[in-house]
């Protein structure tokens, strides 16, 4: 990998339409547009199936929300510990010392400084031979021929221009910029219930957006030290009076408050929604100079807040940190969005889908994991009355599918960070950062086997990218019976998306979760209406007679179409290298049936599904 700035009037070569003496041309496998939270595990995830690939990134550092956007507490999956996600969590683990210094604040259990996380993703890219990064260049706009994607252009501070065609290109940028540009159709605001079917969603779509954040991050500078900044213009304590009162969470106190971001160093992530720094703006379609002058009032809005806590609160040995972000005032490059365009994708990823799955297909295209109640900022909005009540509001755990990154009819484009095809009450779940980070890594799987095949990401098999994640350490579905690094894993989820074997959603106090059921025994007609719908020639029953070995093989010889002695013989051999104590009279549990059906049948590889989940039948 190598960490480029280009000089603005360094000229490699000939571009149509732009002069010699400021633009550069690139080509690359996969351009990913924005070192964000997704654009950088979609690069390395792109390199590391050997593809060249180049992401380009306006501020200096990688990781989005987890560094540039000073968003260092992460939310949800620490019980799914997933592809990337897991590998940027043990990271900081060895850098810091183990789970427990990580775990210093309230809000998350894993805590961290921006600029060590912004360290950790270089020294990823770094380590990958085809991986180039390049920062200092903004999206302006992008290569078509007729509506295929084919690259992007972009400019430097300074007015150069760099042109790159690509294979395949990813708009990993926060608000979804190359969506306009490219023409690409997109939603924005709240979906109307009669549109999505979701009954949590309001009457009628409104423009609403979730309110954005410029994070603070404040450092004790020690007994003694006053770091209280100059009064900001425009300050008005009262906006700021209740901020450290809320019951409901078990906050009465300032000191309380301050420890819910509280990070390893002595520092304190200022992200706090309650009559704190959160700031109502639609800065999506808004002209670059428009969303300059939102950004100013956004930070004139925090720096408001970090003076009520210095001047107001007595907090005033903490002082914005000097050794996090290289901005004049301290604060981070860009603000905290949590709400983008959301593209019109090749399926939508609604919330009736999380909270019954099985009523429909798309679990079984699931590419990673998400475990985040819907949660979404409107406390600084006022321009509705009749917005839902969407604080935390619990879901079961869910597997995202592979056809929300791909925009319908734009070929050669793929879509991640948070303007992919979920509705707007799903993105309240799916933008934390581990399911953005899992976001990025199926969209580079995606676009890498696209880009090596020749071949537009539309007609990339499901079944490849899944396994492109499997390998890569990830889950498909949030099953908790099984860590990745189980031998029978790969297997569990593997039956999971064939939906012979289904999970079970599940609400304990704060979590949201979802069980294999592992250990259980299952039923003749449950396995039989699974394995129907992979093989239509099974059967049905009513018997509950729990599923033994000699049962299996009988099941599986009809679906196969096999004779039952052939079947038999290959059971027992799967069962001698997969089980403890066989015998084929002894009833199994479901994760013996998933690793005997895995091995004997192959049904994940064997039946291939369509982005919508539909079996595609020979």
């Amino acid at each position: 990998m190598k960490k480029i700035l280009i000089p603005a009037l360094l000229c490699l070569t000939f571009a149509a339409g732009c002069t010699c003496e400021n633009t550069i041309r690139r080509r690359a496998d996969v351009l990913v547009i924005g070192g964000t939270t997704s654009g950088t595990t979609d690069a390395i995830a792109a390199a590391r199936q050997g593809v060249q690939t180049l992401v380009v990134e306006e501020t200096p550092m990688l990781g989005g929300m987890l560094t540039a956007q000073g968003v260092c507490a992460t939310d949800g999956n620490f019980n799914l510990p997933s592809g990337l996600w897991n590998e940027f969590r043990d990271h900081l683990r060895k850098r810091y010392g183990g789970i427990g210094a990580l775990w210093t604040g309230w809000v998350s259990t894993t805590l961290f400084e921006p600029h060590v996380a912004d360290s950790i993703f270089h020294t990823m890219a770094a380590a990958e031979p085809t991986l180039e990064v390049v920062h200092g260049y903004r999206l302006t706009g992008i290569l078509r021929r007729g509506k295929r994607v084919t690259g992007a252009e972009f400019t430097d501070a300074r007015g150069g221009r760099m042109l790159v065609r690509a294979r395949i290109t990813v708009d990993a940028t926060d608000l979804g910029d190359a969506l306009p540009l490219s023409g690409t159709s997109y939603r924005l605001g709240m979906d109307a219930r009669a549109d999505t079917g979701e009954e949590l969603a309001p009457a009628e779509a409104n423009d609403a957006v979730q309110d954005l954040t410029v994070v603070a991050i404040l450092k004790d500078y020690g007994p003694g030290a006053d770091r209280t900044i100059e009064r900001p213009a425009g300050y008005d304590p009262a906006e700021f009076a209740g901020c450290y009162d809320l019951s409901s969470e078990g906050v009465h106190s300032a000191d309380r408050m301050l420890e819910y971001g509280r990070m390893p160093g002595g520092k304190y992530m200022i992200n706090w929604p309650i009559e704190g720094n959160d700031y109502y703006v639609d800065m999506i379609d808004m002209t670059p100079e428009e969303r300059a002058d939102a950004v100013r009032r956004a930070k004139s809005h925090t720096l408001s807040f970090v003076y009520f806590l210095q001047h107001e609160l007595g907090f005033n040995t903490l002082g914005l940190a000097d050794d996090e972000f290289p901005t004049d005032d301290r604060l981070p490059f860009i603000p905290y969005h949590r709400e983008s365009r959301r593209i019109h994708g090749a399926v939508r990823f609604t919330l009736n889908d999380i909270t019954d799955p099985y009523a429909g297909t798309l679990y079984r295209t699931a590419v990673g994991v998400g475990d985040y109640p819907v949660d979404q900022h409107h406390t600084r909005y006022s321009g509705w009355d009749d917005l839902p009540d969407l604080y935390f509001h619990p879901i079961p755990s869910y597997g995202f599918p592979l056809g929300i990154v791909i925009p319908a009819g734009f070929p050669g484009l793929l879509v991640a960070e948070k303007s992919v095809s979920v509705t707007n009450l799903v993105n309240g779940s799916t933008r934390l950062q581990p399911v953005v980070l899992q976001i990025g890594q199926a969209t580079g799987a995606l676009a890498a086997l696209a880009a090596a095949a020749g071949v537009d990401p539309s007609e990339v098999a499901v079944r490849r990218v899944q396994e492109a994640v499997l390998d890569a350490g990830g889950y498909l579905l949030p099953y908790l019976d099984l860590p990745a690094g189980d031998p029978r894993f790969k297997a569990m989820q593997r039956i999971g998306v064939t939906g012979i074997l289904k999970g079970r959603g599940a609400n304990v106090g704060w979590e949201n979760q979802t069980w294999f059921d592992a250990d259980r025994t299952i039923a003749e007609s449950e396995l039989r209406e699974g394995l129907r719908e992979v093989y239509p020639s099974v059967r049905s029953s009513v018997r509950e007679t729990p599923v033994d070995g000699a049962l299996l093989t009988a099941m599986l010889a009809e679906a196969l179409g096999k004779p039952a002695g052939d079947i038999a013989a290959q059971t027992e051999r799967a069962a001698a290298g997969l089980l403890s104590g066989y015998d084929p009279a002894r009833p199994l549990t479901r994760l013996e049936c998933a690793l005997l059906i895995d091995a004997v049948a192959d049904p994940f590889h064997a039946a291939e599904v369509d982005i919508y989940g539909n079996y595609k039948r020979k």
